[in-house]
């Protein structure tokens, strides 16, 4: 092996530090930043990994996750993690960062760049027991977050605030003899000569990378920001002028839906949400949100795609529900099913068909499984040790114990798995378990059980993950808890229960059993398809033809990536198995967790009552979706992206097209003569919604809202630049120009309104309704890699234009923060540990008032050092908008930085103990 790198380029210097650490033999060789060293690439990249088989490597976290598993040691999925954060989230700051400080002398824009990941991560480091980041020994995330970062916390100019345990893990890791070296040899230690040097030679728009190929297996390897080639502008120019062809509109659904000879098949389902309670945010964007959206894209781009999901309904928790609620499981199940329903009706969920568990179909075919299971000797029969709680006189579901974790001593894991380290455990091997109903401590007794043998499936198991994974698209997480699974070998796992409320087990010797939920549920896939088509089996018995995706949040993926696929590979009657499985981490409340009982969080219900529009919260949830980490729901964030993104930018753009349209020109599409400008921005917007297309198509959901975000912000500067409000007062030639840039404009925001279709559909249909739009306009852009068309062409008579969004008000935000904020106090919050699916007997209502009411009475506790920080950081804030004002930025831009000074003032008044009166109170005292 040869590894190539240069001086001054910071991803050297962690491929380098990882290769002593390493020890892995390979020869270095040191070449100028300019050297083009993979031979089919159209620009230079380094640093490069040339493999014995001729294959390079040339993603510098690739080549470090290489060189790990060379030296045999393997990544966890919290190192996995923390290496696609630094790629995704870090780095693209950093560049920008370094860039800003090296070449511009603009550090405290640089520092600004840099708050949020360092916050993310001082975060993170302040919770941890271990001297690194997952463990008492020094582990490739360590070297490659080190490496990112050294450039600008090696500066000493730089200032980011205070980050004890950023700084206390930085200097720990920097102390390494392997990182000493490798700095010293690619940046020469501290100095930023080297650096400089090397971003110079840099092309500014390779400061802020996209996700790319990471080798030369790839299909295409190019991982910058796109630069424009002169054949691309004409073809998209070309490409715009033929306008709409003969493509009819797309066609209407007629049900059922059923596979079709020739067409793409695709059975989309979503984790069925549990029925005990009501979802929260985290819920709704973990599976049901995210499937929408990839569902609407599917039928935009054609695909013959059936979308089921249902309430998960039998189960201890549902017999608990009911007995708080005096009512029967069945009633339990009546009311919650209603619920959830509603909910997702507001949410603009658009199921195909949203069913339930609870059914005869479920249990015919649950009850078929088994036969088949047990005829061919994949069940097990075992006396086993259950907990039993003598107070509530009954057998303990998994997820009703809670203890101790017998391999980490997390505090708190549930009877059937570790929420920290990800292992399975059987209840009876937890320490100090706790009934979570009455908190009684619970006794071991013996019962009979059937297991699912897993052990005799796992041969045909892992050569089915193989094909899966390497042909269909499993997310990171996805893959690597599957692979954590199969590590250690797979165990008989249970699937029966002595409970009351569930599908019956039809074996004589076991007829007071019902099954065990998680054998149950994912069979509610099949039996919801069975209750909207008795065809259903051509969906779920014909793999041949289908294309199955499952969405869902990452703590169910071991059921659907393990468990559910023995359970049909054991049956063997040709069951359609998953080819694409998407899995998201956590969602969190304001650094917390979502808990119904503390009134902690905004759920499914409550979202409709805040009058802020559905579509809204689609698109921030979706903004924030946490694809590749754990991410957060921020009320103030919210209130920005949406005065900022939605209304600045997205919103601003379309209006102003349209007004335009219609102030100028009377409502009439304008002729449109192309001149370079105009083909530019054709071109660049037609790169956008190619991306977008990739990105959606491999279910980067997050990732293609930024390509609609990108549109519209190419689209404000276009009209910004061209002005055509000055230009229709001018002469001929003048007002000819205004009615291009205005025609371009109007089209461009019609492509738009097809783009947010899967993520913001009101909001889509209104833009359509305002330009009068073709209905086979979608389609005819969203077909194949995508095409940018004229669909609006000279002489279109628009309809009404009005603006499409509102501004959220601090007052507002700071009403909502109040409202869900719960009536915990504060270091309870820290804690986040309440299980939502255990109300207290409090109402809701009852609890959010008191919350209001307690945190406006509140006297907050001065901290003069924080309010000395905060007012350091208003001061720079205050002189970056006073720049950005003299530069005359726009004013999307300027907008934004000026909310966080006005939140940054707060949180200094805050820090004085001065306590933030509502503004009504304000009035009333003027």
């Amino acid at each position: 092996m040869k590894l190539l790198v240069c001086e001054g380029n910071p991803h050297c210097v962690k491929v380098l530090a990882v290769l002593e650490l390493t020890g892995v033999k390979c020869d270095v060789q040191v070449v100028q930043n300019e050297e083009r060293v993979v031979p089919y690439l159209t620009r230079p990249v380094l640093p490069v990994l040339l493999l014995p088989s001729g294959q390079h490597l040339f993603s510098p976290n690739t080549i470090c996750q290489y060189l790990f598993d060379v030296s045999g040691q393997k990544a966890t999925d919290a190192n996995n993690q923390w290496m696609e954060w630094e790629t995704t989230d870090l780095q693209p700051a950093v560049f920008k960062a370094l860039h800003m400080m090296a070449l511009q002398g603009k550090r405290s824009e640089a520092a600004a760049v840099m708050k949020e990941p360092l916050r993310h991560l001082e975060q993170n480091l302040s919770k941890r027991s271990t001297q690194f980041l997952n463990s008492d020994v020094i582990t490739i995330a360590d070297i490659v977050l080190w490496a990112a970062l050294y450039p600008v916390l090696s500066d000493s100019s730089f200032e980011a605030g205070d980050l004890r345990f950023v700084r206390g893990w930085f200097d720990a890791v920097g102390i390494q003899s392997a990182c000493q070296t490798a700095a010293q040899k690619v940046l020469r230690g501290n100095s930023s000569e080297a650096l400089k040097a090397f971003l110079q030679k840099l092309p500014a728009a390779q400061t802020q990378r996209r996700d790319g190929p990471t080798s030369s297996s790839s299909a295409e390897a190019e991982d910058t920001e796109h630069v424009m080639s002169e054949q691309e502008i004409e073809d998209a120019a070309k490409m715009w002028s033929t306008g709409l062809r003969d493509c009819g509109a797309a066609p209407q659904r007629n049900h059922p839906i059923l596979p079709q000879e020739g067409k793409r098949n695709v059975l989309l389902t979503s984790a069925l949400p549990y029925v005990n309670n009501v979802p929260h945010l985290g819920n709704i964007i973990g599976c049901v949100l995210s499937a929408d959206v990839f569902a609407r894209y599917g039928r935009l781009r054609g695909w013959n795609l059936l979308f089921v999901c249902g309430t998960d309904e039998y189960g201890t928790a549902t017999e608990n529900k009911a007995r708080e609620e005096g009512l029967t499981p069945r009633q339990i199940c009546d009311k919650y099913h209603t619920i959830h329903a509603s909910i997702y009706k507001w949410f603009q969920i658009d199921f195909d068909f949203f069913g339930r568990t609870t059914t005869d179909r479920q249990t015919e075919i649950a009850q078929d499984i088994f036969w088949r299971l047990h005829e061919r000797g994949f069940l097990l029969e075992e006396t086993v040790e259950q907990l039993r709680c003598e107070t509530c006189q009954r057998f303990l579901a998994d997820r009703f114990v809670e203890g101790v974790c017998p391999h980490c001593h997390y505090p708190e894991a549930r009877g059937d798995q570790c929420d920290k380290c990800g292992r399975l455990i059987n209840a009876v091997e937890l320490r100090n378990p706790q009934c979570k109903v009455c908190k009684e401590t619970p006794v071991i007794r013996s019962s009979k059980h059937l297991f699912l043998d897993l052990p005799k499936l796992e041969g045909e198991l892992e050569k089915w993950l193989d094909q899966s994974t390497a042909a269909g698209d499993w997310t990171t997480n996805a893959r690597h808890i599957t692979r954590s699974w199969l590590r250690d070998g797979l165990k008989p796992r249970c699937i029966t229960r002595d409970l009351q409320w569930g599908t019956p087990v039809p074996h004589p010797d076991y007829k007071e059993k019902v099954f065990y939920v998680w054998f149950d549920a994912p069979i509610g896939y099949l039996s919801i398809t069975a209750n909207y088509t008795d065809q259903w089996e051509k969906w779920w018995k014909n793999p041949q033809q289908v294309e199955l995706y499952n969405f869902m949040a990452k703590d169910n993926v071991p059921f659907h990536s393990v468990v559910f696929p023995c359970s049909l590979l054991g049956a063997q009657d040709n069951y359609t198995l998953v080819n694409n499985l998407i899995a998201t981490e956590y969602l969190n409340y304001e650094d917390t967790k979502f808990s119904k009982s503390r009134g902690v969080g905004v759920f499914g219900d409550m979202a409709k009552d805040t009058g802020i529009p559905s579509d809204v919260w689609r698109f921030y949830l979706l903004y924030v979706r946490p694809e590749a980490q754990d991410s957060t729901f921020s009320w103030s964030d919210m209130a920005l992206k949406n005065n900022s993104e939605l209304l600045n930018n997205l919103g601003n753009f379309i209006n102003r097209a349209g007004m335009f349209v219609c102030k100028f020109f009377e409502g009439c599409v304008p002729e449109m003569l192309l001149n370079d400008d105009d083909k530019r921005l054709i071109a660049v917007v037609t790169w956008e919604l190619k991306v977008y297309i990739q990105l959606l198509d491999k279910v980067r959901i997050r990732e293609a809202l930024k390509c609609i975000l990108n549109i519209s912000r190419h689209g404000n500067q276009y009209i910004q630049v061209n002005e055509p409000w000055k230009k229709i007062k001018g002469g001929d030639t003048d007002k000819q120009r205004a009615g291009t840039v205005t025609g371009v404009s109007v089209n461009v925001a019609c492509l738009l309104s097809a783009l947010l279709d899967p993520y913001m559909p009101t909001v889509s249909q209104t833009i359509r309704t305002q330009l009068q739009a073709p209905p086979n306009c979608t389609g005819a852009m969203m077909q194949g890699a995508g095409a940018f068309i004229c669909t609006l062409p000279a002489g279109h008579r628009i309809g009404t234009v009005s603006p499409l969004f509102q501004k959220l008000e601090n007052e507002q935000i700071e009403g909502f923060r109040n409202r869900f904020g719960g009536q915990q106090p504060e270091e309870e919050c820290d804690k986040g540990e309440v299980d939502t699916h255990i109300p207290s007997t409090a109402s809701a209502d009852t609890k959010l008032s008191a919350g209001v009411e307690l945190n406006s009475s509140v006297n907050v506790k001065a901290d003069p050092e924080r309010a000395r920080r905060l007012a350091e950081q208003v001061t720079e804030q205050g002189e970056k908008v006073r720049a950005l004002k003299a530069q005359k930025a726009e004013k999307s831009v300027i907008g934004e930085e000026v909310a966080k000074l006005l939140e940054l003032k707060k949180q200094v008044a805050l820090a004085e103990g001065k306590n933030q009166e509502p503004s009504n109170q304000k009035a009333k005292k003027k």
